[in-house]
């Protein structure tokens, strides 16, 4: 296999674990107004994830730098190119991260509230955004003979566009709620599996228009099969995700919606190769993992980095995960915490 072809791959594993991982932190967050009653249910949503979410971020810093170190001319084009919207996010990213550390400083209702909203509102846009992001990578964007971007954020928020960032927003929504379910009791994770049922099937709908339009639009006859395969898996799984949260087993509700996103991401990342970043304008102007990608010693060396750390940095997420496996309950969590 090329090196290439090898970090492509990798490039896309990291992401698939950035949404698996920081996909249900966001669900959490969104689910705050819905399924809370009072500050007490708050924070026992909070603390479901308040051991986690800080490493789940950091994927997300592993898969740009993965990204930057293997195809530079992708991360230059894709990040001056979706600058705003990036920017969108990161903004996002960065008021719910104050909102999780600085929301159990004050004790007034207006202090909490404000930061309760930041936390729902950085759950939302980026569930959003990395939805609208990566169709519009799949779809390809207008680019020049020297890879610059020269459309604007409307731009990307085309039908095709918008879909894939509701795609993201419902899965990651649904995903967050099967895992409060997993996390929690009593009536808390009664409200999550009602909540769950509904917003899992308007995702399905959603899903399923947009993998077919993915199918049949953006895979080539090279990758057409592959393709049909994961969006098949991803579907089966979803509905059997939602089917399992119905009959009360989380578990494996938990397990089957992890599959139906590493299968959804999957498909889109088949659907793009070899390309990385198509132009609208020729297709001949569009970034491929030949023309993007790095030196082969870069390659070389990132790759026996990545063969040392990656289980490393796996194993120790896996511990981290069995450490804090147990449910939260209302009665553990103190009437005043600061």
């Amino acid at each position: 296999m090329e090196l290439n072809v090898l970090w492509f791959g990798i490039v896309a594993f990291f992401f698939v674990g950035y949404f698996v991982l920081d996909g249900f932190d966001f669900g959490v967050g969104m689910s705050l107004p819905f399924l809370s009653k009072d500050d007490k249910d708050r924070r026992v949503l909070i603390n479901t994830i308040g051991p986690v979410w800080d490493l789940n971020e950091t994927w997300v810093i592993v898969a740009g730098a993965a990204l930057f170190a293997s195809f530079p001319e992708w991360y230059a084009s894709l990040f001056s190119g979706f600058y705003l919207a990036l920017f969108l996010l990161l903004l996002s990213l960065i008021a719910r991260g104050v909102a999780f550390e600085y929301r159990g400083k004050g004790e007034t209702e207006k202090w909490k509230s404000t930061f309760d909203w930041m936390i729902v509102i950085g759950s939302f846009t980026p569930a959003l955004l990395w939805g609208v992001a990566f169709a519009n990578i799949v779809q390809g964007v207008p680019l020049n003979e020297d890879h610059v971007f020269v459309g604007n954020l409307f731009t990307l928020l085309n039908p095709y566009g918008l879909l894939g960032g509701l795609v993201t927003l419902g899965l990651f929504w649904t995903h967050g709620l099967i895992f409060i379910t997993l996390k929690t009791d009593d009536e808390m994770k009664f409200r999550a599996r009602m909540l769950a049922t509904k917003v899992g099937i308007a995702t399905t709908v959603l899903a399923a228009a947009f993998l077919i339009w993915t199918l049949f639009a953006h895979h080539t006859d090279g990758t057409f099969l592959l393709g049909l395969i994961l969006s098949t898996v991803a579907a089966l799984t979803l509905v059997a995700a939602l089917a399992a949260n119905w009959f009360k087993r989380e578990g494996i509700a938990f397990a089957l919606i992890v599959g139906t996103i590493i299968s959804a991401v999957s498909s889109l990342f088949v659907a793009l190769f070899p390309n990385v970043l198509p132009s609208t304008i020729d297709p001949a102007f569009g970034l491929t993992i030949q023309n993007a990608s790095s030196s082969e010693y870069t390659l070389q060396v990132m790759t026996w980095v990545a063969v040392i750390m990656v289980p490393l940095v796996i194993a120790y997420q896996s511990w981290t995960y069995w450490v804090f496996r147990k449910r939260i309950r209302r009665e553990q969590i103190p009437e005043h915490s600061h």
